[in-house]
């Protein structure tokens, strides 16, 4: 097989990010994380303008840590969505400027379907149920018929933006995950809180709202665990039924939230309970990254996928259970 070698952009939200890959693997992944104020999220125009002014240094570097040149580079893949519509511009400008003015073919990536791709692809899973919770996802899936199919999901808000919405109300800045676990393992005492699910679907709206009100009164550790415990036993239960219903016998865990050891430890039982095993993405490579978009765009480029330079728009709400999934990654995997 000849070596081509693909660059990703990402830059659905707060990361923009540059990846070298080939089919040996990752080359390089260099990103710069737009950094909310305390107590907000993220705008989409000044996290636009972020990835403007750091895209020459971010793309430089990744080219740089791979030990390769603009030109050695056989594609380009961006991110066409789902995202900010400003931010996915930013990565869709780029990507049409290299490709023309090098003659590049361009790829154009679904992120979610990234966020699995590259998780098979660094845990060795092989058809496992995927659970992709992260600031825009929270979904229980797995591939029929060359096409994620969906078991469940959130009904409102992505767990991703339960812990972001919640840790903004107790004064951080967006992403708000990592704190909020490490103020939860401060305690073990748990204040009830809404516990919602509805089959294969979970609802945070309400949990949300009413730990925003508990916060008023009780100890910021207390309902940081509470509602840690409260969401991922809802998720668990529905992963449960799922794995139940499938039968499969691997969970693949990607998205940022794969990162949370909690979680990860609750999944783990219940993979026990279903003689299944459990892959959770490195926690490096669980966030947005431009290793996601690269490496799913030289699946895409080796299934023959490529667009013309006036067709690289973006897509802002782009469900990944709409993606025809027509490449082999096993020829891609040694």
């Amino acid at each position: 097989m000849i070596i081509v070698f693909c660059l990703g952009i990402e830059s659905t939200a707060h990361t923009f990010s540059c990846s070298v890959v080939n089919e040996g693997g990752i080359l390089s992944d260099v990103r710069s994380v737009y950094k909310a104020s305390e107590g907000k999220g993220i705008h989409p125009r000044e996290a636009a303008i972020h990835h403007a002014d750091n895209s020459k240094k971010v793309l430089d570097t990744a080219l740089n840590d791979a030990r390769i040149s603009i030109k050695d580079i056989d594609v380009i893949a961006y991110s066409k969505g789902p995202g900010l519509g400003p931010c996915l511009r930013v990565g869709a400008v780029i990507a049409r400027a290299l490709a023309v003015y090098y003659n590049k073919p361009l790829v154009p990536v679904n992120h979610a379907v990234a966020h699995l791709e590259l998780g098979m692809m660094l845990t060795r899973a092989n058809d496992p149920l995927a659970l992709l919770i992260s600031g825009g996802h929270c979904m229980i899936l797995a591939l029929s018929n060359n096409r994620w199919r969906v078991f469940g999901e959130t009904l409102d808000i992505t767990l991703g933006q339960l812990l972001d919405q919640f840790g903004r109300e107790a004064g951080f800045a967006s992403p708000c995950g990592a704190i909020i676990e490490e103020l939860a393992e401060r305690s073990h005492n748990y204040y009830t809180l809404p516990y919602s699910i509805k089959g294969n679907d979970v609802s945070y709206s309400g949990l949300l709202t009413a730990a925003k009100k508990a916060l008023k009164s009780n100890r910021l550790e207390d309902i940081c665990y509470s509602l840690q415990e409260t969401a991922f036993s809802m998720l668990t239960e529905a992963v449960e039924r799922a794995l139940a219903f499938t039968e499969k016998r691997e969970l693949l865990v990607v998205g940022g939230v794969a990162a949370n050891k909690r979680l990860a430890y609750l999944l783990e039982q219940v993979c026990k309970l279903h003689d299944a095993k459990l892959f959770v993405v490195p926690t490096k490579f669980a966030g947005d990254c431009g290793a996601q978009i690269a490496w799913t765009g030289l699946l895409e480029y080796h299934a023959g996928i490529s667009i013309k330079v006036e067709d690289a728009t973006v897509i802002q709400s782009w469900r990944l259970d709409t993606v025809d999934i027509i490449w082999n990654r096993q020829t891609l995997l040694h």
